[in-house]
């Protein structure tokens, strides 16, 4: 990897793991962090998960074996609930976190989520975005539909999936 690249990618972990799921198909996380490295010249790959729960340690530890740092939401640990840990402004804090400290190339993003398209659109703006990857090309929000092929792919792709799959 050229030493002056320093491309970061940001998981949405359920958004990955709900997508590919309906797709019928799971990722084997170390495959994806070495495409990531290979294909976008990753560094440093983030995955956020919604909330730490104890049952899930060994899903953790797979993940940070592959290679992924794990960023968990922040809670209120007596207002932990059974719903869903959105991790989106979390995401879009870190980018933007990146950015005012100036410390990568460019952004990749795995998510499907239309709530990333106002930091997409900012990030093409300033030439600091690569690609955002979708889990399930089915779910992916209409709004990334005007950004145009070379902004974004799915990795349902027959090309893409049979380097990732598990």
């Amino acid at each position: 990897m050229e030493k002056d690249i320093n491309n970061i990618a940001f998981i949405d972990g359920q958004n990955l793991y709900l997508g590919t799921k309906q797709d019928g198909w799971s990722v084997d996380l170390t495959k994806l962090r070495i495409y990531l490295k290979d294909k976008y010249k990753i560094k440093d790959a983030y995955y956020f998960l919604g909330y730490l729960n104890e049952e899930n340690n060994e899903l953790y530890k797979q993940i940070q074996k592959s290679g992924f740092i794990v960023v968990f939401k922040e809670h209120n640990e007596y207002a932990l609930t059974k719903k869903k840990g959105n991790v989106d402004t979390d995401i879009v804090f870190e980018i933007m976190k990146s950015m005012i400290d100036n410390n990568f190339n460019k952004i990749v993003l795995v998510s499907g989520d239309g709530d990333y398209k106002k930091v997409v659109d900012y990030l093409i703006e300033k030439d600091r975005f690569e690609k955002i990857l979708f889990p399930n090309i089915k779910f992916a929000s209409s709004l990334y539909k005007k950004l145009g092929n070379n902004f974004f792919t799915h990795l349902g792709r027959e090309d893409v999936k049979i380097k990732i799959k598990n």
